[in-house]
């Protein structure tokens, strides 16, 4: 397929109502990305899976470091997220990429997928975070859970750390949470989580839920209110035409604008209104 004929098959440009409610356009009008209405961007990643035989895992990385940096020296991220399977399966493999993310110039944070075949301990001293972490900048709050352990198995995050965790933030405006594999059945390779689901529900301040994991998901799939957003990978031996990740920026009046990098031209861009 030649690239502009791709282009076009793999650009939705689709606007999500706090409905739900999914309205197709033929434009996203880009000047509602203008800096003077952003109040809060940042960028997620996912499934770089280093040390995977037979990919170039390290241009593969690099590429994804580099256009991070691009993009975040001509308008700042306030952070990154490196959403699951960082590694391919052997924990040995950390250190290299520990080494090629530390080469990104905004302050980033890594969640657990089924192939980061690490113990809660052996993370910690990885990555100097545990498998479960939150923290705030100004009227919002980030969740970042694991969903998988040393032996790789598909897990729902832990529902007691979520229940404390999203009660402790509930009077923020806006809560955003990133766990790698899709806890709403929503995919192929997704788990069943309804307890977790039922808990989303009772908190109106989550905006979205991240997922990586599925390497041919790009988009965003609605579940009753919650919106789970996909972005493809960064690298692995499958998925979509192209590695990318994904921009998000929370603007002033609360809608969230969100597009993916395929890592350079914009597509796939959604608007979630406040």
């Amino acid at each position: 397929m030649k690239r502009r004929k791709f282009f076009q098959a793999a650009s939705p440009i689709f606007l999500l109502a706090a409905s739900g409610k999914i309205t197709h356009a033929n434009a996203l009008g880009m000047d509602t990305l203008s800096k003077d209405k952003v109040k809060l961007r940042f960028v997620v990643a996912s499934d770089v899976h280093y040390g995977q035989v037979n990919t170039p895992f390290e241009e593969y990385l690099s590429t994804a470091v580099n256009r991070i940096n691009e993009e975040h020296k001509k308008n700042p991220f306030a952070f990154a997220v490196i959403n699951g399977d960082i590694i391919h399966d052997d924990k040995n493999h950390c250190a290299g990429a520990r080494s090629g993310l530390d080469r990104l110039q905004v302050k980033y944070y890594v969640s657990q997928g089924n192939h980061d075949m690490l113990t809660p301990s052996e993370w910690e001293a990885a990555w100097d975070m545990p498998v479960n972490l939150d923290f705030k900048i100004k009227s919002s709050s980030f969740l970042i859970a694991s969903t998988s352990n040393e032996k790789g198995t598909y897990l729902c995050p832990d529902l007691n750390w979520m229940k404390e965790r999203l009660e402790a933030h509930r009077k923020q405006d806006h809560v955003f949470i990133f766990i790698h594999i899709n806890p709403a059945k929503l995919t192929k390779h997704a788990v069943d989580c309804p307890e977790l689901y039922t808990l989303f529900n009772q908190y109106p301040n989550i905006r979205a839920v991240f997922n990586g994991h599925d390497h041919d998901e790009e988009g965003i799939k609605m579940k009753g209110r919650i919106p789970f957003v996909f972005d493809a990978h960064v690298g692995g031996s499958w998925g979509t035409a192209y590695r990318g990740f994904r921009v998000v920026e929370l603007l002033k009046d609360g809608t969230i604008a969100t597009y993916i990098l395929n890592p350079k031209d914009i597509i796939n861009s959604a608007k979630l209104n406040g």
